[in-house]
């Protein structure tokens, strides 16, 4: 059964630590189909000023439906769009992108948040796990491509869900842990969530 039961909150914070310098805000809106998430990142990394905004369209099931992204580095602009007609086809900016066929969720570079998509798309039983290859987005380029991704479903730390997360081709791995409503509360070395209620 999946126990991410909470709906998002309106609006939820991180704050970058260790890898780079800055934040990223979250504003979540329910639609007739899912979930609608805003988001601005921005920060300093190598050197770089970034700021990457992001809007996001999920149906009930947590599959992603569409993705605008536009980024600003070094005055450079850019932006794409992917949109997802039939869960794991995909448009990139009009045009069929068939080398991310089978690619339910995004993960953007910028970005804590989007490491909750296929989290609850796939409402782990803790000792689950499952590969959740992902369309990768880089920052600040926006460049695409495919990002082979596993979680796997730990004991839970009293109300947080805590998974043990793999990106074989990055060599990286992490432990994260999730509040009850499947957003990221810590990612060691990248991002914190920040406490919006004060106490």
């Amino acid at each position: 059964m999946n126990d991410f039961d909470d709906e998002p909150p309106a609006c939820a914070a991180w704050r970058h630590e260790l890898a780079r310098e800055g934040c990223e805000v979250l504003f979540a809106t329910r639609t007739t189909g899912g979930f609608r998430f805003d988001g601005h990142a921005c920060a300093v990394e190598a050197g770089l000023p970034w700021h990457v905004a992001y809007a996001i369209e999920v149906d009930r099931g947590w599959a992603t439906r569409s993705a605008r992204v536009t980024a600003d580095a070094g005055g450079v602009r850019r932006e794409i769009v992917l949109a997802s007609a039939t869960p794991g086809r995909w448009l990139l900016d009009r045009v069929p992108a068939p080398e991310l066929d089978g690619l339910v969720d995004v993960d953007l570079a910028a970005s804590v948040f989007t490491n909750a998509l296929p989290v609850r798309r796939l409402g782990l039983a803790v000792g689950e796990a499952a590969d959740a290859p992902a369309v990768w987005i880089g920052t600040p380029d926006l460049g695409v491509a495919r990002l082979e991704q596993r979680y796997a479903r730990l004991p839970d730390q009293g109300d947080l869900r805590c998974f043990a997360y793999e990106s074989p081709a990055q060599t990286f791995a992490a432990r994260l842990t999730f509040d009850r409503a499947g957003l990221v509360t810590c990612y060691p070395g990248l991002a914190r969530r920040v406490d919006l209620d004060g106490r």
